[in-house]
């Protein structure tokens, strides 16, 4: 885990990290598999956008995501059914 690595700024500890993974498993989980990353690489080209921000797209497609909230996409832009928002604007 980077956050707790001994050169991390501001190492966490391990435990705590562990007690994080598992807490943050109660929400919906979406694998990545070869059909979620076939689909963002398709997201790329028709988006121009970067990889990892369509096979953010396309994991929030596969878990029925109508609304998907980024800083790094564009606030507004409807990915064919799921709509990037900024929710710091």
């Amino acid at each position: 885990m980077q956050a707790t690595r001994p050169s991390a700024e501001v190492p966490v500890a391990y435990q705590a990290a562990v007690a994080l993974m598992n807490a943050l498993l109660r929400f919906p989980l979406q694998e990545t598999t070869v059909p979620l990353m076939q689909a963002a690489l398709v997201a790329r080209a028709r988006w121009q956008i970067d990889y990892w921000d369509a096979a953010i797209v396309e994991a929030a497609r596969a878990l029925s995501c109508d609304t998907l909230l980024t800083e790094d996409l564009q606030h507004g832009q409807d990915f064919n059914g799921v709509l990037a928002v900024n929710p710091f604007r």
